[in-house]
């Protein structure tokens, strides 16, 4: 079907529709699609909403709304306007058009207004309705918004789509035991009837639907002024450990991120106020509301135990949901399809950002770690995607999200950078947010405005980098003569054998007995021959992508395994153990158990925190996704005491603490298990460990999952222990996951069917993580077809990562070819399944297939 019959079926019959009986067949689409969002961003200007809801404190009992919506028709009607309303028929109660009272008509998640009733110029509907309650996160004592990326249209009808913003005036009637916190200020708040308290706030600014937002309940609070800024914190947190070494952290990185976009951009902060929320169980790290923003409370209360990858997680997501306000809020994307770039800025505005906030962070470790294994995950897998997708409907832009936008998009932009050189890139982005400030763009409006500003061509750089898929495969060919280099040529393709080239640039190093020379090369085709080699003397060995500022895989030396660990650079050590990993997955490591060879003896001698977090889970991922089940007692039964006598033996609180979770994971022996039993018992860790209650909580779990004796007591136990009401909701909700009863645990999977059973994302996936351990995968695996037979629904009632998070948390440990053929008959069965699902599945499933194969 063509665009432009396919757009006549949209329009030409809804009027008919609206004011007649229903047709048999409703040319309306389901969701928001892109014809329709054109159409009406076309028709439509200067939206405002009015909104009034009434939150009862029970989350079973309904909310009760009220509307206005005002608008402009660019001109006279000529066809239906259609609102976005995801809702039970019924669910419109009343609705008035410019005064006068119009029998309400909702067809496939929308609410049709024929055009006999509207009219050029100003228009306004009032509109009595039920508000849906799946994405107003309601729960017992509090309750919040998240409506990203089309989930306004489930709570109240709406435009609801990013390129038709608007201002809100909201009013809020709740329990009167509650406070209340929105994008706009707050004007007035009184008593109401029946217990309840009315809070209304003044007009918020300019905003796109899915940064409408509230938050509401018992929460505390706490307000600072930061550079002449009043903040307010609204949090249920109840241990004053955390909050007291937490919250000068919290208010101090988000003024230095303030301070820093501001200098930065050349621009003020554009909103009226700056507020935030931490929520218990939050299913992102946080989300950019202007005037609210929403984080993983969990993220941002740390105590003295707290490891260096802790602290520079909660400084960058207060530093990423910072920058949002001027990537994202400020100017957003016209369409989801460019949602990647208010991520990516985000991200990469939060990097520069740390190197402020964090001085002792590293950041060039911190941006090599962060960014690099996740990007790799995705890019390596059948299941790749570009960064920049298309997408016809909004009800499917969930699936575009993912570590492709939020970690390989930031690598892509610091080569960007470097291509332009930084200052031409900042004045660039700058020009970009005073000409599209408090509007909408598109990623080639930004590209046009950067290429003006650099002989460099980016849209052939662009093609590759942000349109396709997929990473290159590195190699060298290193010719010498009479102990000197002849010749250093470096090639390029792409893994999957294409001829690509991504331009870009890093640094070779050549290793000698006293010293290392760092070359740079900046390869902007296919093939570089490196001058800057030749007539230097053989080095021992040679490091490709020294530093990890290049991306792709880089061929290993076979001389280098030896001595990766001697590297005094911790980035270039980082480097080298990713592309370790990399090789090792690609099958050109040797054996899994060759590789382990080489990480052991790293483990108590690795300085570096991030350095050890990376050499830990490459240990882990061999332990038990390459290991046979029969083999693993005999290694577990010399790898635990070396990382028992590591934590013993190192010095910094921090790596003792990462050791010891690492031994945790592993605990195959009794004597292991016993160990982790008494300090959860006494409460009594090893000297300079530091254990929260959720580490305490965490070990009870380990000892559960390995059916160690009175593990049910343990629980209990543990479960009397926690005092915060929000981390003892969670417990309770896991403990038939930890189960040791099959017929128990396969109970609660079966109650996952229920969408009602998964409301709390970051409790089910934390309860998949222990249905599907690999000590259990041999039950387990039985649950796999409904695993993926659910993935559709997932998409249609979660939130924007469920979908991944849920295929991650189940395909994570599995390595049997038994689960690979689940998973690949499935897809074999479904040609037509939605290629973003399929490519998460894909992505998820790659790790269980290279298991599987080696």
């Amino acid at each position: 079907m063509t665009f432009f019959r396919y757009l006549s079926f949209l329009l030409l019959p809804l009027g008919a529709l609206a004011q007649g009986p229903a047709a048999p067949a409703t040319p309306v689409q389901t969701g928001v699609s892109a014809a329709l969002a054109r159409q009406r961003a076309q028709a439509l200007r200067r939206v405002a909403y009015e909104l009034h809801f009434t939150l009862p404190g029970p989350p079973t009992l309904p909310v009760a709304a009220t509307e206005t919506v005002r608008f402009e028709l660019r001109a006279a009607p000529a066809d239906s306007l259609v609102l976005d309303f995801k809702a039970p028929a019924g669910a419109v109660q009343r609705l008035a058009v410019n005064g006068q009272l119009v029998p309400p008509v909702q067809r496939r998640e929308h609410v049709l207004i024929a055009p006999r009733y509207l009219r050029r110029g100003p228009n306004a509907l009032e509109i009595t309705f039920m508000a849906g309650s799946r994405s107003l996160n309601r729960n017992p004592e509090f309750a919040y918004t998240l409506l990203v990326p089309d989930r306004a249209r489930t709570v109240f009808p709406c435009f609801d789509q990013p390129d038709l913003k608007a201002t809100f005036a909201l009013t809020l009637t709740l329990p009167a035991a509650w406070r209340a916190v929105a994008n706009g200020p707050l004007a007035d708040s009184a008593r109401a009837p029946g217990g309840l308290k009315t809070y209304r706030f003044a007009p918020s600014d300019t905003l796109s639907t899915y940064l409408f937002a509230f938050a509401a309940g018992k929460f505390r609070t706490l307000a600072r002024e930061m550079d002449g800024r009043p903040m307010h914190f609204y949090y249920r947190e109840t241990d004053t450990a955390k909050l007291g070494r937490s919250m000068g952290p919290i208010f101090d990185i988000q003024a230095g991120a303030l301070k820093f976009l501001q200098d930065y951009t050349q621009r003020p902060y554009p909103f009226q106020k700056f507020d935030f929320v931490g929520i218990p169980d939050f299913q992102y790290g946080g989300m950019e509301h202007p005037g609210v923003i929403d984080y993983k409370a969990s993220a941002l209360f740390l105590d003295g135990g707290a490891t260096r990858e802790q602290l520079n997680g909660r400084a960058n997501l207060l530093a990423h949901e910072t920058s949002h306000m001027w990537f994202g809020d400020l100017v957003t994307m016209r369409w989801f399809d460019d949602v990647w770039t208010k991520e990516v800025f985000a991200n990469f505005m939060a990097d520069k950002i740390s190197t402020v906030t964090q001085p002792d962070g590293n950041f060039d470790l911190k941006f090599l770690t962060d960014h690099y294994p996740a990007a790799y995950a995705v890019d390596r897998t059948a299941g790749a995607n570009p960064i920049r997708q298309p997408l016809d409907n909004l009800q499917a832009a969930g699936s575009l999200y993912g570590n492709i936008i939020y970690h390989k998009a930031p690598i892509m932009m610091r080569q960007l950078e470097h291509l332009m050189g930084p200052d031409a890139f900042r004045d660039g982005l700058r020009e970009y947010l005073k000409r599209y400030a408090y509007g909408n763009a598109t990623w080639p409006d930004l590209i046009a405005i950067l290429d003006a500003r650099t002989p460099a061509d980016l849209q052939a750089w662009n093609k590759v980098w942000v349109n396709e898929p997929g990473r290159p495969v590195f190699a060298y060919q290193l010719r010498t003569a009479r102990g000197k280099i002849k010749s250093f040529i470096i090639s390029q393709k792409g893994e999957d054998g294409s001829r690509r080239a991504w331009p870009q640039a890093f640094t070779v190093a050549l290793v000698y007995a006293d010293r290392v020379d760092e070359l740079p090369a900046n390869m902007l085709g296919a093939q570089l021959r490196l001058r800057a080699a030749e007539g230097r003397p053989a080095p021992q060995y040679v490091l490709l992508n020294a530093f990890g500022e290049g991306y792709g895989l880089f061929p290993l030396d076979a001389q280098a395994l030896p001595h990766l660990g001697e590297l005094k650079n911790p980035v270039m050590r980082a480097a080298a153990y990713i592309n370790l990993n990399e090789n090792l997955l690609a099958g050109q490591a040797g054996a899994p158990a060759q590789v382990l060879a080489l990480l052991r003896p790293l483990l108590a001698h690795e300085p570096e925190e991030l350095n050890l977090g990376l050499l830990l889970d490459q240990v882990a991922n061999v332990f038990w996704r390459f290991t046979p089940p029969a083999e693993r007692p005999a290694l577990a039964a010399s790898l635990e005491p070396e990382l028992w006598a590591a934590v013993q033996q190192v010095g910094p609180p921090n790596l003792k603490k990462l050791l010891l979770k690492a031994y945790a994971g592993l605990a195959l022996s009794r004597e292991a298990q016993d160990r982790l039993h008494e300090i959860w018992q006494t409460k009594q860790p090893p000297a300079g460990v530091v254990l929260t209650e959720d580490d305490y909580t965490d070990l009870a779990a380990t000892l559960a999952v390995r059916a160690y004796p009175g593990y049910a007591q343990i629980l209990q136990t543990q479960l009397a222990r926690i005092q915060n009401p929000d981390r003892r909701q969670r417990l309770q909700y896991l403990l038939p996951s930890l189960s040791n009863d099959v017929a128990v645990r396969d109970e609660f999977f079966a109650s996952l069917s229920d969408a009602k059973n998964r409301e709390k994302e970051a409790w089910v996936a934390s309860a998949l993580a222990y249905l599907h351990h690999p000590l259990r995968v041999a039950d387990s695996e039985k649950y796999l077809p409904q695993s993926l037979a659910l993935v559709e629904e997932l998409q249609r009632t979660g939130d924007i990562f469920f979908p991944q998070t849920w295929l991650a948390a189940t395909l994570r440990w599995y390595r049997t070819p038994t689960a690979a053929a689940t998973v690949r008959q499935f897809l074999q069965e479904r040609p037509n399944y939605p290629a973003p699902l399929r490519a998460k599945i894909e992505q998820s499933a790659d790790n269980l297939y290279r298991a599987a194969k080696l």
